[in-house]
């Protein structure tokens, strides 16, 4: 009898969930189209009625990040007819870009085409045609021009689905392949109000100028990265575990579904910014030769320094030798940061320093 129970009530389950399919399946209609080079580049650059191309990247995706080995790569399996993956692209039916089409997944190969067709690229460290190295698009005879104008690819394009189910789709899609760093997955499925937040703050001339990072970070967007884990230690680093990606995923949703006050963070930040501009010598790096600031090296400073402010917000500082101090350096080194007591004990010893409290009390 009990056997036959749970045989029922699976079997009942099964039912709802092929409803469920079947009903989810009606949210999501598409078309497959397939488009010449030239069509898509056209659809990518040409301006239409309002100033804005047809064929766009939404502000979650990432920006230009192959390089031109792998740009020049993706030229070549063009050059050899290879297989090259579908483009996603979503009709958008809402809001000011109504009717132009959204590139879900496929922005790098777009964005290749248009260097290569407009002369940018140089074709480099190919191996099956290595004699297309050091070549130009405009280098190309005009037959080959016109044959690689004329080569198709396919476009799966998706009707009538809202943006979070376009950010949801490009999260699934960007979860194998060349693995997207967290923050341009955050982007591409936790849209919100904090998400904007963070994204506006990240550009702060200020920030930017007290905290370089290399270029490939900044494209990988690293200030965003920056921002959100100063909110997010700052609020509550005592709730950090140890994955720091599950500890920010769980913030920043947290903060997208909670009506916060703007001005509230744009203030603490813009605080931290102003002290550290006034009182460290060389902004968040160590010294006037660095050219780039390590994420642990900012957490600590600012999230400290957030700290202290809100105990004394008018803080005046004396001795900073505590910054180059063999301590520090050990507290902020690149093995220090997956666990609650190192997070607590780097924070706590920039938040007492500055308040002129024992180092040994660095941890309470």
């Amino acid at each position: 009898m009990q056997n036959n129970f749970f045989k029922g009530d699976r079997s009942q389950l099964a039912e709802e969930a092929e409803r469920q399919i079947k009903e989810k399946n009606k949210e999501t209609d598409y078309d497959i189209r397939e488009y010449p080079v030239e069509i898509i580049v056209s659809k990518f650059l040409e301006k239409l009625d309002n100033d804005r191309a047809e064929l766009f990247v939404p502000d979650y995706q990432r920006e230009m990040v192959w390089n031109e080995e792998r740009q020049s790569r993706f030229i070549e399996s063009l050059m050899l007819n290879l297989p090259i993956p579908y483009l996603y692209v979503a009709d958008v039916d809402e809001g000011e870009d109504t009717g132009r089409m959204e590139i879900v997944d496929g922005s790098q190969r777009i964005r290749t085409l248009v260097r290569f067709l407009s002369g940018e690229l140089v074709l480099s460290k190919l191996e099956k045609l290595d004699k297309l190295n050091g070549l130009t698009f405009q280098d190309l005879p005009t037959s080959r021009r016109l044959r690689f104008n004329r080569k198709t690819m396919r476009m799966i394009e998706l009707i009538e689905v809202d943006e979070d189910a376009r950010r949801q789709l490009f999260d699934r899609l960007n979860t194998g392949g060349e693995k997207l760093w967290t923050m341009e997955q955050r982007f591409g499925s936790r849209g919100g109000p904090f998400t904007s937040l963070v994204k506006d703050i990240s550009s702060d001339e200020l920030f930017r100028e007290l905290c370089p990072v290399s270029s490939a970070r900044s494209k990988r967007r690293e200030y965003e990265e920056l921002v959100l884990r100063f909110f997010a230690y700052y609020e509550n680093y005592e709730g950090f575990k140890k994955s720091v990606d599950v500890f920010l995923n769980d913030y920043l949703d947290d903060k997208n579904n909670d009506d916060f006050d703007l001005d509230f963070y744009k203030n603490i930040f813009n605080n931290v910014m102003f002290f550290v501009r006034d009182n460290f010598d060389f902004g968040f790096k160590k010294n006037a030769k660095n050219m780039s600031v390590p994420r642990i090296r900012f957490e600590a400073i600012a999230v400290g320094t957030a700290l202290a402010l809100d105990v004394e917000p008018n803080l005046k500082v004396g001795d900073l030798s505590w910054l180059d101090s063999k301590e520090f350096i050990h507290l902020t080194r690149s093995d220090a940061s997956n666990s609650l007591p190192k997070v607590r004990k780097r924070i706590h010893f920039v938040r007492n320093n500055l308040l002129g409290k024992e180092v040994e009390d660095a941890d309470k």
